[in-house]
């Protein structure tokens, strides 16, 4: 039972147009979300929009942006089970931004679930009780003799029956109850039973569901030219010869920087040539006939550079941040029987979504309309605002489902830039990226490097850790994460460089590489300690859990253990080995999830054969089980490509790689062969899944290389390691 004192003002109630209908708008204010459960921090809330109408279709409105997630399917399925709604009566529309009604209202952290997860059944549950209160009227019954299920309202006494539909009208006079009776786990009906994609049929037929699939009456289509190379700027412009080509409208250079600038406003170039016509493909050949002429402000970066750079971090005492320090580290260290020590490094990596960056904007006047794929809407609307210089509540912004964010989309400066672009045309604009605008542009997952140090007493027992890392423009080092709270001397150093290559959030930031790291070197510890991989890390859960150094660490060890010791059992870890077949584990937190897998790999002549990922998940309750396994499996051939092979170089200053045939990802026949997801049934709230399941499975993947051929997997991308060794097989 959530008891809550909720003033009419919480809910938005009319009658629907057609023929009358029960309207809820859902919103918790900061108390209500406390005893609710829910975080107190007012961007910790979401709003649920539901309509019934009298014909007894439900609509749910989905607030949150739609990246592939799929919580346009699983949040609606949250309203609709506490409803007892019948799921093939619902039909889910994706809400535009309003932060009147919505909070939270972005896709990023793998937290829309999580957060989202007591406001919406709420929201499904008080409409549920007044469609029972309306019922119990017209009937003349006590509510209590009533039952709901499937969208239908049961009296088993008397067998009468009504639909949602039929008393949706009464329903909204009904007064807003105070006490809202909300499911136990084992009683949900909709949640934790896969559903389709409620955009499934729209994917396969090409509808227009995306950014990039938008046309308006009259609009135009832009496209932008950026400097080559980070720290330039335009010196000359020759446009001639493009501005004469058919459908060209315009060529001129605009500032897309935004005044008051917010965390979201990564943008290296925001001096911009554009290029503005009537089609898609006049505008591109236009672009590619500019005379350019660009020069640098200073000394060019480039990759050796910022290799130099981060070793010098790791090796210097300058500008280190102590983020934890447990015991006496620098005297355990000089007392151990052994120290272990090794660096790993990962480069720069673009996000190359799917759907190349787009969007559409028409300015005018005072007032703008914004449409496409963004994570961060509110964010974008203040930018937008800010560059140029209309009142914040004058911009709308419809959201699009994209092809792909993995924090690309978080932020929105193409979307700034098509305002800007829109302003200065006075006409609606639709902004189209090319691959390599995109893929040179920046915004990369920092390259980083980290080392890490070990020291063990003469009975193989852990006695000292201690990790730096250094990356570009952050560290990656989670100071409290394992294995802190675990160890009597323990040291956490993050230092940083700046570089005029920006950088910002990719798919599970600073994980997706430290899980990786971590993980490969915890195995290696444990092979010097001559301890099996699980059964050394077991040891140190087990200490956490029974006498844990310092007072916060940011996991419970009890989850991690679980989830390590169910990949052991299923995995089949402790039976006899298989001739060819060498086996790699790993375990990690992120997301406020747990994630332990088993990766398994045969060797051939060409390179390791990734057979089968073994892969146990405690993300508490999951919601729909068939998009939740996509996920895992998606993130685990992520994590896998990346690290295998991805990389992005800088020479001149100028990114080297900038299309599909320079810049590698994973092929469909290097992907692994088999993938087996397990989740832990525990009945916990639901926590993150987008992303935990990438960042281990590179050190998985490393540790199995390892147990085959004796090399350790240290710099990313592997494949320039494993290339240099002999042929196996």
């Amino acid at each position: 039972m959530a008891k809550h004192s909720v003033s009419r003002r919480s809910f938005l109630k009319a009658s629907a147009l057609a023929g009358g209908g029960l309207v809820l708008g859902f919103s918790l204010a900061p108390k209500l979300r406390e005893a609710a459960g829910a975080p107190s921090s007012g961007t910790h809330d979401i709003n649920a929009y539901l309509t019934i109408s009298t014909d007894g279709q439900i609509t749910i409105y989905s607030a949150n942006p739609e990246i592939g997630q799929n919580v346009k399917t699983s949040m609606p399925m949250i309203v609709a089970d506490e409803l007892d709604a019948d799921w093939s009566q619902v039909r889910v529309v994706q809400a535009g931004l309003d932060t009147s009604k919505y909070r939270r209202q972005l896709a990023g952290g793998s937290q829309s679930i999580r957060q989202g997860w007591q406001t919406l059944r709420q929201a499904g549950a008080t409409a549920r009780q007044m469609l029972i209160e309306a019922a119990a009227n017209r009937l003349g019954v006590p509510t209590a003799e009533l039952t709901t299920a499937g969208g239908i309202i049961t009296h088993q006494a008397s067998g009468r029956t009504l639909t949602y539909g039929e008393v949706a009208q009464q329903a909204a006079s009904v007064p807003v109850p105070n006490d809202v009776p909300l499911k136990q786990a084992g009683d949900f009906s909709i949640i934790g039973t896969s559903r389709r994609n409620v955009d499934a049929r729209g994917i396969v037929t090409g509808a227009p569901l995306f950014g990039i699939d938008i046309e308006r009456e009259g609009m135009l289509i832009a496209m932008i030219e950026h400097a080559p190379g980070f720290g330039m700027r335009l010196r000359s412009m020759a446009a001639e010869a493009a501005r004469a080509m058919p459908g060209i409208t315009d060529i001129f250079i605009i500032d897309a920087s935004v005044p008051e600038r917010q965390w979201s406003d990564v943008n290296a170039f925001t001096e911009k040539v554009v290029v503005v016509g009537t089609s898609t493909w006049e505008v591109l050949q236009a672009k590619r006939a500019l005379v350019l002429e660009w020069e640098s402000d200073g000394t060019p970066e480039s990759t050796e550079m910022h290799e130099a750079q981060l070793t010098g971090l790791l090796d210097g005492d300058s500008n280190v941040q102590v983020g934890r320090r447990d015991g006496d580290p620098e005297t355990a260290f000089a007392q151990a029987a052994r120290i272990i020590e090794r660096t790993y490094s990962a480069p720069l990596l673009a996000h190359n979504t799917l759907e190349p960056m787009n969007f559409f904007a028409h300015v005018q006047g005072n007032r703008a309309e914004l449409a496409g794929p963004v994570q961060t809407p509110a964010s974008l609307r203040r930018s937008v605002a800010s560059a140029c210089d209309l009142p914040e509540e004058n911009i709308s912004i419809d959201l699009t489902r994209m092809g792909g964010g993995f924090g690309r989309r978080l932020y929105g400066n193409f979307a700034v830039e098509a305002a800007v672009i829109s302003q200065r045309m006075q006409a609606p604009i639709k902004l189209l990226y090319t691959r390599e605008d995109d893929l040179t542009q920046g915004t990369y997952r920092p390259s980083y490097k980290v080392r890490y140090r070990a020291g063990l007493d003469e009975n193989g027992n852990l006695v000292a850790f201690a990790v730096r890392g250094a990356g570009i423009n952050e560290s990656p080092v989670f100071a409290n994460r394992f294995p802190a709270g675990a160890v009597d001397h323990y040291l956490a150093e993050l230092v940083f460089m700046d570089s005029d290559v920006t950088t910002g959030a990719w798919r599970a930031p600073r994980s997706n590489f430290i899980a990786g790291a971590e993980q490969s070197f915890l195995d290696e510890v444990a092979r010097a300690a001559g301890k099996d991989p699980i059964d050394f890390r077991l040891a140190l859960f087990e200490r956490a859990m029974a006498r844990p150094v310092g007072d916060d660490h940011d996991y419970e060890a009890a989850r991690f253990a679980g989830v390590l010791k169910l990949v052991r059992e299923r995995s089949g870890w402790d039976g006899a080995s298989v001739p060819g077949l060498y086996r790699g584990v790993s375990v990690y937190y992120c997301h406020n999830s747990y994630v332990a897998q088993v990766l398994d790999l045969t060797m051939s002549a060409s390179g390791p054969i990734i057979e089968k990922v073994w892969c146990a998940i405690d993300c508490g309750i999951v919601i729909n089980p068939d998009a939740a396994r996509n996920q895992v499996e998606g993130g685990i051939v992520d994590g896998i490509g990346h690290a295998m092979y991805s990389g992005l170089t800088i020479a001149d200053g100028r990114p080297e790689q900038t299309n599909f045939h320079t810049y590698r990802l994973i092929r469909m026949n290097e992907a692994p062969r088999a993938i087996e997801t397990f989740f832990v049934d525990n009945g916990i709230d639901p926590t993150g899944l987008g992303e935990p399941s990438l960042p281990p499975v590179s050190g998985a993947l490393a540790n199995a290389y390892f147990e085959a051929t004796g090399t350790r997997l240290s710099t990313q991308p592997f494949i320039q390691t494993i290339e240099q060794q002999p042929p196996q097989g």
